[in-house]
């Protein structure tokens, strides 16, 4: 038997008592977030790119790491996706999760688990969401190489906050060591280290250009099909350019003879 629906004043009470939110969403009449500083967020970025994503989802498994309120979880499966998986470190950001698709009535497993230990998951996904989560890791490539290796099994949805020139222009394979100029090119991939805090966030830690993000995302073996929002990049599994990924391959230590130690 299916719980009796909530009152508007019983979701407004919940919903208040679950505050802050960073997603605003719409929980029959009642804004989670109404005077977000970017307005109806995410939905005013979700609106700019959700044609890069198939409108029927059926038989397909869903990831959203750093799911954060479900915003994007919740679109998922209205689009029909037969399983959809959110994770979040946040234990707050999980209860406004699980109360969001209660409200909604969307069937979705919320799990606490940092992107660093998604091979916990044992499970790769049709189409993985990484929503804003990349400039709050100190480690980010090291993120993208695991979401590659262990969960993502075709499409990757990235998105991150990009600070500097918009520009993606082609870079060579190889430069000579001497060469220089193409570092202070404003298209050149560049991801900027802020030491202290950022719109008085200490959990910002990396901020990349847009030739980052897209340099970043090739070099953790994806291949970028469509950038249909300038933060946003719609991804396919590919083979990594380079033999290894999240882990320097450890050279073995000689012996005097040249053979290998235990």
């Amino acid at each position: 038997m299916s719980a009796p629906a909530l009152s508007v004043e019983q979701i407004r009470s919940r919903a208040e008592a679950l505050g802050p939110w960073f997603h605003n969403i719409d929980l029959g009449g009642v804004p989670t977030a109404p005077d977000h500083f970017l307005n109806d967020y995410p939905n005013v970025k979700w609106r700019r790119f959700r044609h890069a994503i198939p409108e029927d989802l059926t038989g397909l498994t869903v990831l959203d790491i750093g799911c954060n309120a479900g915003f994007y979880a919740i679109e998922m499966k209205r689009r029909g996706a037969d399983r959809v998986v959110g994770v979040d470190f946040d234990d707050r950001y999980l209860e406004q999760a699980r109360f969001a698709a209660e409200v909604k009535g969307q069937d979705i497993e919320f799990r606490k688990l940092s992107v660093y230990d998604v091979a916990e998951l044992r499970e790769r996904f049709d189409i993985v969401l990484f929503m804003g989560v990349l400039y709050h890791l100190r480690h980010p490539l090291l993120a993208l190489d695991l979401i590659r290796d262990h969960v993502a099994r075709d499409l990757l949805v990235y998105q991150s906050m990009q600070r500097g020139s918009p520009e993606q222009p082609p870079v060579r394979a190889n430069y000579d060591f001497f060469e220089q100029d193409h570092f202070k090119a404003p298209g050149y991939p560049k991801m900027h280290f802020v030491e202290h805090e950022y719109a008085g966030d200490w959990t910002n830690w990396w901020i990349p250009n847009a030739a980052c993000s897209a340099a970043m995302l090739r070099s953790a073996g994806f291949e970028i099909l469509e950038h249909p929002e300038e933060e946003v990049f719609v991804c396919r599994v590919t083979k990594r350019p380079k033999p290894w990924g999240a882990v320097y391959p450890a050279k073995p230590r000689l012996n005097g003879d040249g053979r290998s130690q235990p």
